[in-house]
């Protein structure tokens, strides 16, 4: 084989020493355009894991690295005069020169052949069998093709600087610094002896507002050393090409053209402050080099190395864009104490979490404990000392909550002539005894033309306000849980079939007449809704009103109206399906009109002392829908009418969007409308376990947390979480205790053995002895 590397940095490298290792009679040349000791930048990092995985793929190399590393347990946090040190982390640092030295040195000894200050093009090897593109962030390879890689690039909007200085520093730090007007924030680690890596970033704001940008180098560095004149503690920084830039979060579509591949930086980058651009590149050189081992043909290796590599890679980008982001909005959390600021900051990608942190970090943990129990306080609601913030209790009005988990709402579709029945009684009834703080309805129509499909419950007849009162009054008998109703309409998602006959797909017969804010069909084949006119408002703001009256007589502690998911009153405020030209539609103003009547007019038949939620889709998850700005707005005005609590959900407005899923995935949009309208918030999304709760809650980013699909299949998990983390155990029926009392011997064991477990299966230490 004749394998062709065009760039010498650190996926190429490793990429071409792996492959002439096991394949000894290829001929494997790396071409690189500048010279051996030329690099940008100062330092690389790698954890634990990483380097166990370095280990795996090459001992040789690895040890030769090793031997040259800093290495730290600690991450340091050091905002406004408070430094908060969190161990465990395993990572080390090591000048990205000498990573490059001896990854050379290594090249050389399997007969790698490497070419120095060389320009070369893949057009110049057509007798090739593989060529790496590892030319970089700004590949040329990947700019001439294009039309076929298909590259995003997303600038982000925060300027940052590559700095090194002479500190020594003895773990990871952000140092915080607010300085003119603005925060700076610095990322420094230690590489090599009296050697530290500084990136200093800044929002576009502040480097405007300090001319940062009409400075030289000599003078933004002079200016930065004042800034951060503390933390260097004497020092001085040192630059090295180090320009101000916007971080290019790099995607393709496609990895390969013909016998070329994409490698490192030229086919996706992540951001620094998971430091994983290196880790990247690296971990791109060892799928490839399994793919290539593992197939016949260069071919079948690089379809290969796509199917299997492209997962790990998007997920990594997906936590560095979680991670970049919160760096993005600093604003948001900086007025945050300096313990809770800390925390969001650890548990900003999702990876880590409070049972991670509570691990390997007890005092820093038991900190924010404490920091959300005086919030608790402050803000007025009870407290219990020393338990986690899933099961702390909420006040919304008169209504109290035993704790912060609320079983999300979930349509079943199992009602007849929207009366619910036996089942219901059964489902609801499990929530009851289930530990969580706050159970929701499905959707529950406020009259027959306003289900979604034939099954959905509705509070429209007498028939059915007597069903749902006797389940309030065995939910209220049965623990200390409340029950909320969400009342809804289905506007032009209405009259189809029920989820597992074919989800939002029209009856095939049986149908009824729809309604809308705008003449648009959901899909293509789907009835075309009638604009609402002002006599339909009328008449449907009549009904949720007696719905609410109904509601009111079965006993419900809370209502929710539900303004997402593309149903009626989410047709009007979303762009995608309101295209009204008169007071209803245009602005966001204009198109919260009509769901403001309607929140208004249930608030108003609704008792003073009881409290009233709205969901909302955050996103539309598509081009043209809702903004978030929209969003902010629209949650401020529906506090005006009288609600207390936004449920914060995303998308269904139309079957084009595109949801980004993964774990807590639409928690950032809970977040974001605390922050700026300082209203409760209730996430939903993706959420799994109480210890995600927990992190949740801790970081500020909701009040109250919803579980949906795990509740229907594991209805003891919240109390078996209660009984893990020594929380009060929620009032049950008496014949229940004795099982209550067997979680409690037994899951705080259960929990202590899987810790331990945790710890010994943690990455082994790389550092040396």
């Amino acid at each position: 084989m004749d394998i062709v590397s065009i760039g010498g940095g650190p996926a190429g490298l490793y990429a071409a020493i792996l492959l002439k290792r096991d394949l000894p009679q290829a001929r494997v040349r790396v071409f690189e355009r500048n010279a051996p000791a030329d690099t940008f930048g100062f330092g690389v990092v790698f954890s634990d894991q990483t380097l166990d995985i370095f280990a795996q793929a090459d001992l040789p190399s690895y040890e030769m690295i090793r031997r040259e590393f800093s290495y730290w347990d600690d991450l340091d946090i050091a905002v406004r005069g408070r430094t908060f040190r969190v161990p465990g982390n395993g990572f080390c640092g090591c000048s990205r020169r000498t990573l490059l030295q001896l990854l050379y040195r290594r090249a050389e000894e399997l007969g790698v052949e490497l070419a120095f200050r060389t320009e070369v093009s893949p057009e110049e090897f057509p007798e090739a069998d593989l060529i790496l593109a590892a030319d970089g962030i700004n590949s040329a390879i990947r700019e001439k093709n294009i039309a076929h890689f298909q590259p995003a690039i997303d600038l982000r909007s925060n300027r940052f600087v590559w700095l090194g200085s002479t500190r020594a520093l003895d773990a990871f730090t952000f140092f915080f610094r607010e300085h003119e007007g603005g925060v700076f924030v610095a990322h420094c680690y230690q590489y090599e002896r009296e050697r530290s890596t500084w990136v200093i970033e800044v929002d576009e704001e502040t480097f405007a507002r300090c001319g940062l940008g009409d400075m030289t180098e000599a003078e933004y560095v002079a200016y930065l050393e004042g800034v951060f004149a503390e933390e260097l503690d004497g020092h001085g920084l040192i630059a090295n090409r180090s320009i101000w830039r916007r971080f290019p979060a790099i995607r393709c579509k496609n990895w390969s053209k013909d016998n070329i591949v994409l490698m490192g930086d030229a086919k996706s980058t992540a951001h620094y402050s998971i430091g994983s651009g290196t880790k990247l590149a690296m971990e791109d050189a060892i799928a490839l080099h399994a793919a290539v081992m593992a197939t016949g043909t260069i071919g079948d290796a690089l379809a290969k190395y796509d199917a299997e590599r492209r997962d790990e890679v998007e997920r990594l980008q997906h936590a560095a864009e979680v991670s970049l982001t919160w760096f993005e909005h600093l604003n948001r959390y900086w007025p945050m104490s300096e313990i809770r600021f800390a925390f969001s900051l650890m548990t900003r990608s999702k990876a880590i979490t409070w049972d991670n942190l509570a691990l390997r970090a007890p005092d820093f943990v038991a900190q924010v404990q404490k920091d959300f129990e005086t919030d608790c306080t402050a803000s007025g609601h009870a407290t219990r000392a020393g338990v986690v913030p899933a099961f702390q209790p909420f006040r919304l009005r008169d209504m109290d909550i035993p704790n912060r988990l609320v079983v999300s709402p979930m349509s079943t579709y199992r009602a007849r002539d929207g009366v619910p029945g036996e089942w219901h009684l059964v489902h609801y009834g499990q929530f009851a005894a289930s530990g969580a703080g706050l159970v929701y309805t499905e959707m529950t129509d406020v009259c027959p033309d306003g289900r979604i499909t034939p099954g959905c419950t509705g509070l429209y007849t007498d028939a059915q306000e007597s069903a749902w009162r006797r389940i309030v009054d065995f939910v209220h008998a049965e623990g200390d849980s409340r029950i909320c109703l969400q009342l809804g309409h289905a506007g032009r998602k209405g009259a189809t079939r029920v989820m597992w006959e074919g989800m939002d797909q029209p009856l095939a017969e049986g149908g009824w007449d729809l309604i809308s804010a705008s003449p648009l069909p959901y899909h293509p084949h789907s009835a075309v809704p009638r604009a609402m006119t002002r006599d339909d408002m009328n008449a449907i703001t009549a009904d949720y009103v007696a719905a609410t009256r109904r509601a009111v007589n079965c006993g419900f502690d809370m209502i929710e109206v539900h303004c997402a998911h593309g149903y009626l009153l989410a047709s009007f405020l979303s762009p995608l399906t309101n295209i009204r030209d008169d007071e209803y539609g245009g602005s966001i103003e204009n198109r919260m009109r009509y769901p403001l009547e309607v929140v208004r007019a249930v608030r108003a038949a609704w008792p003073a002392e009881r409290p009233m939620a709205v969901r909302i889709s955050a996103t539309d998850w598509q081009e043209g829908g809702i903004s978030i700005g929209d969003v902010v707005t629209a949650a401020r005005l529906f506090a005006q009418a009288g609600c207390d609590l936004i449920d914060v959900s995303t998308g269904q407005t139309t079957p084009d969007a595109r949801p980004v899923f993964g774990r807590m995935f639409q928690v950032p949009f809970a977040e974001q409308i605390r922050a700026e309208t300082r209203m409760p918030v209730m996430c939903v999304g993706n959420i799994s376990t109480v210890d995600q709760a927990n992190t949740i809650l801790a970081a500020g980013r909701a009040d109250l947390v919803a579980l949906g699909r795990p509740m229907l299949v594991d209805t003891a998990l919240i109390l078996r979480a209660a009984a893990r983390y020594g929380a009060p155990m929620p009032r049950l029926c008496p014949g229940n205790l004795p099982g209550l009392h067997a979680l409690e011997r037994n899951e705080g064991r259960n929990f202590a053995e899987e810790q331990a477990l945790r710890i010994r299966a943690r990455p082994r230490r790389h550092a040396v002895t």
